[in-house]
């Protein structure tokens, strides 16, 4: 089944009920608002006002719900949430189009500022709100017959894996669960699965198992004597794009991360590794992408200075470029400003430390007051980096890191960035143990992270950049 037609379905519709939205929006204004303010009758005609109105108004509220997240996964959304989130949504949607486009009009009186907040509001929300009821109503349909379904994986191999894997397969109408197979926890694990599916092996391997059977839903389905376990599968999975499910038992386990996640048939709870908002997550892309361009527009003066004092300083490039490891392991050139002198880890791989003798008169200067880094708003641009996050470590040191710490893959959930809150807490690190401690200011930060984070991240940086403390 092409999942990827209903997500395109979804996204047509709002367009399309957008545009409906607006032009009957304009229609209601021309008999009836306009009417009242002008005392004569005024004839409905599309100028092209209104056609420009047409192409800016839809582009506006898809940038909306982009933001919100609202065209991620959408076979699992809950059509009681969409009512209610696209509510609020749209509420302060039309608030804004309502101050931006509609108070400066000539009206009889204030009632009629209501009138036409009310009306566009309510045919805004009507319509694109019937539609998508109409299209996730389809995909429940779909996934209650079996038709839509998810490759699955049971973490568990007792009875409460059993007795759980049996109710969902004997549910009248399916949840859209597509059993793969089943790992175990314990050493010695109970058969009690094998007539029914495929044992892949136990849980440390679980990585491995994802990416080869394509799972998207893992289910926890652990027994008391497997508690101590648990944490160390949630951790495995953190670094996965998976959903993870968790029978009730385990609730008191993570409280406080797992939320109710199908009403009727067999309860499971879903658990959410994710701590900002898909609207904060789109959002900080979209200041990382104005912000870098504003910064190598605006500040290109000061970066042509330094460029000239970089070359008249020593022998070399300008740029010093680099392979760094980003977001899902992906390498990128990272790009800075040299403080070094040519050839300076002719040796191999080595970490700048205090009074390096390799770096240069001007890279001091520069590493000081963090100005080499300016260059990598261009990897912002590119998407390869965030303006906060992690700093991109090379292959190199990130095995070695791996061998005292193998969580530092978490780290590489995400975009990595020019500043963050280990940097800020611990600077540039001069060896591995360094690195290991600064790694704990991160996890600490992926652990929080929200734009308000980001924003107290950013006002730490500027005052490390004006005071010259930076290492």
């Amino acid at each position: 089944m092409n999942r990827r037609k209903f997500t395109i379905q979804y996204l047509l519709s709002d367009l399309l009920g957008t545009g409906i939205a607006w032009t009957l929006f304009f229609i209601f204004r021309k008999m009836f608002i306009e009417p009242a303010k002008y005392g004569y009758k005024v004839p409905i005609r599309f100028d092209e006002n209104f056609y420009l109105a047409l192409i800016i108004i839809p582009a506006f509220w898809l940038f909306i719900y982009w933001l919100n997240g609202s065209y991620k996964n959408i076979y699992r959304k809950s059509r009681l949430k969409e009512i209610v989130s696209g509510f609020i949504i749209i509420f302060f949607g039309t608030l804004l189009i309502f101050f931006v486009l509609l108070l400066d009009d000539e009206v009889r009186n204030y009632k009629v500022y209501r009138t036409t907040f009310s009306s566009l509001f309510i045919l805004q929300y009507f319509i694109v709100t019937t539609s998508r009821m109409v299209i996730l109503t389809m995909i429940k349909n779909k996934i209650r017959k079996r038709i839509i379904s998810f490759n699955t994986l049971i973490v568990g191999s007792n009875d409460n894996a059993l007795k759980l894997f049996q109710e969902l397969e004997n549910e009248r109408y399916s949840q859209g669960y597509n059993f793969k197979g089943y790992v175990n926890v314990i050493d010695s694990p109970e058969p009690s699965l094998n007539n029914f599916l495929t044992h892949f092996g136990n849980y440390t391997d679980i990585r491995k198992i994802i990416q080869e059977h394509n799972i998207e839903i893992v289910i926890l389905a652990i027994q008391s004597s497997e508690h101590e376990q648990l944490h160390k599968v949630i951790s495995l999975l953190k670094e996965e794009q998976v959903n993870i499910k968790i029978i009730p038992d385990n609730y008191d386990l993570i409280s406080g991360s797992v939320k109710m996640n199908y009403i009727f048939g067999t309860a499971l709870m879903d658990i959410s590794p994710e701590i900002m908002p898909q609207w904060q997550k789109h959002f900080k892309r979209l200041i990382d992408i104005v912000f870098s361009a504003l910064v190598l527009i605006l500040f290109s003066p000061a970066l042509i200075t330094i460029a000239i004092f970089i070359k008249l300083d020593s022998k070399g490039s300008i740029f010093f470029l680099q392979e760094r490891i980003g977001k899902n392991m992906k390498p990128f050139q990272i790009v800075k400003f040299r403080t070094m002198i040519k050839n300076a880890e002719k040796n191999g791989p080595e970490l700048s430390h205090t009074n390096d003798p390799r770096v240069t008169k001007v890279g001091h200067y520069l590493r000081k007051y963090r100005l080499d880094e300016v260059p990598q708003f261009y990897n912002v641009l590119k998407g390869e980096m965030s303006i906060i996050g992690p700093r991109p470590e090379r292959q190199f040191f990130i095995d070695k890191i791996m061998e005292h710490a193998p969580q530092y893959r978490y780290l590489l959930k995400i975009r990595p960035g020019i500043t963050s809150w280990g940097q800020i807490k611990y600077g540039y690190a001069e060896n591995v143990e360094q690195m290991l401690e600064r790694m704990k200011f991160d996890i600490l930060y992926m652990e929080n992270m929200s734009l308000s984070m980001d924003f107290k991240i950013v006002f730490y940086t500027i005052l490390i950049i004006i005071k010259g403390t930076g290492k």
